[in-house]
């Protein structure tokens, strides 16, 4: 390590002892997204701990990681990440007593290490997103912007029952419900106040029940993480489904600051006795959430930024052509995405015409049908200029899905993919035919589907994930698809019990 990095090593341990911090938070995401956690105490975070990493991590436990024979790994806090957590993270909301007790906490996000040789885990997600910047800084991009607008729902209570985990439950089958006071479904709206079906955009309090609780969010964001917030609001759906849109950032703090946002708001919801949720399609009669991801690459140097998505000249967006060879690059290998971007069967239950989510292959200006949309709010503003792909959802590992969609793109701008022409229309209006005919592709219909692209195009993915990282995590997701389609459900027996 560098001297700088020795200082700020250095205050972060002074500061963690001035503050009586108890326990550190060690986190990072496994493959498929979930935030995992171990908690050691304070004394143990030493000048060592950041270049030896900590002994504390059986791989063979988490999905997706190592096998038995091979799973002593390490765990390396990156400063870089280090804040106090809030007095009210991590606290177990379902005890019956005791629930007064506090504690002082600190987090590091880690890197993960290989047992023995210390090298860096190959399926470490943090990692895998640092060698995509290395992919995009050897073609001269050494600034790569992201911005996600996350989706989400923030429940009264979800019920899942008599037991979702049987194959065969002879209690008389399974089942879930949704309780939300917004709800028009609602058995239980003191206030009066309801949001229609689609009807949630904008609606100020007292209907919006939520307001404060994004509010708690955004500034509990802000105060002890450092993430500023441009902006929240309750999105299209009823039962209590929101936004909030973080300030852009790089793609690995960006990363992080999804990770950092999706705990804020579940430990947020908690505290308030509610359930946030970022399925993307909990409701089947309302739209689902999204996450749709802006992007751009940038060259920065001699005191200069230059955003390589920004042209002046171009009369139909101010797009580039390096612009259009990645919008090239992510329609080229949009089915294989979708098994990184969109990765649960229920990913595909948003991925349907009639809810705003895209469903077909098409980019244009200022267009919320087409799946890459060119934001035109502003003229002549280069630090604005960029495109946004509508097709993500927020069940995504986003280091992964960030760092997969970065290098279609830059695979686009390579082999000098141009896209078609844009399509200058409601994409939703147009026939099936209509569609065949302007040459309108469509996304994968499954998560099968989308396993299936992936395994027969993944090229553009091997500089940075490995091939058998790539081979088990198709498999443990063709099992999650035929887990689910193999089972029968409620619809079903309502469509076909006559037969």
């Amino acid at each position: 390590m560098d001297n700088e990095s020795d200082q700020k090593i250095t205050k972060i341990i002074e500061h963690i002892k001035k503050s009586e911090i108890e326990w550190i938070r060690l986190q990072f995401c496994d493959p498929f997204g979930i935030l995992q956690q171990i908690s050691i105490a304070s004394e143990d975070i030493t000048e060592e701990s950041f270049s030896q990493g900590l002994p504390r991590l059986d791989g063979s436990s988490i999905k997706g990681f190592k096998e038995i024979y091979d799973s002593d790994m390490l765990l390396t806090p990156d400063p870089n990440t280090f804040a106090i957590n809030p007095d009210f993270f991590d606290m177990d909301y379902r005890e019956k007593e005791n629930t007064d007790y506090r504690t002082k906490s600190a987090r590091f996000f880690v890197n993960i290490h290989e047992g023995y040789t210390g090298k860096r885990y190959s399926r470490d997600s943090r990692y895998i997103a640092e060698r995509a910047c290395e992919i995009a800084k050897d073609m001269g991009y050494n600034k790569c912007y992201f911005g996600p607008e996350v989706e989400f729902f923030i429940f009264d209570k979800i019920v899942l029952g008599p037991s979702p985990m049987s194959t065969i439950n002879w209690s008389g089958g399974t089942g879930y419900s949704i309780e939300s006071r917004e709800a028009p479904w609602s058995t239980d709206n003191a206030s009066g106040y309801i949001i229609p079906v689609k009807g949630g955009y904008f609606p100020a309090p007292p209907a919006d029940s939520l307001n404060c609780a994004r509010d708690e969010i955004g500034s509990t964001l802000h105060k002890y993480f450092g993430i500023k917030i441009e902006a929240h609001h309750h999105e299209v759906a009823t039962a209590g489904q929101g936004e909030i849109q973080m300030q852009f950032d790089e793609l690995l703090p960006m990363a992080d600051n999804v990770i950092t946002m999706k705990k804020t708001t579940k430990e947020v919801a908690a505290k308030r006795g509610r359930v946030a949720n970022f399925m993307a399609k909990p409701l089947e009669v309302d739209n689902g959430s999204a996450m749709h991801i802006s992007q751009s690459l940038w060259k920065e140097g001699n005191g200069k930024k230059v955003n390589t998505f920004y042209d002046p000249n171009d009369e139909y967006a101010e797009l580039s052509q390096t612009a259009q060879y990645y919008i090239g690059g992510l329609l080229e290998h949009a089915g294989s995405l979708c098994a990184i971007t969109n990765p649960t069967t229920n990913s595909y239950r948003r991925l349907v015409p009639g809810f705003e989510a895209p469903t077909n292959l098409a980019w244009s200006r200022s267009n919320r049908s087409a799946c890459i949309r060119i934001p035109s709010h502003h003229k002549n503003m280069e630090i604005r200029k960029r495109i946004e792909s509508r097709i993500p959802d927020p069940s995504a590992n986003i280091y992964l899905a960030q760092s997969a969609m970065m290098l279609a793109g830059l695979d686009g701008i390579k082999k000098k993919i141009q896209p078609p022409d844009p399509i200058d229309m409601n994409i939703y209006k147009l026939s099936e035919k209509k569609k065949r005919e302007m040459g309108i592709k469509k996304l994968p219909v499954a998560l099968r589907e989308a396993i299936e692209a992936l395994e027969s195009d993944d090229e553009y993915l091997l500089p940075v994930f490995a091939k058998d990282f790539l081979e088990e995590y198709c498999e443990i997701k063709r099992h999650e698809h035929i887990s689910v389609f193999s089972l029968p459900s409620p619809r079903e027996f309502y469509l076909y019990s006559n037969v």
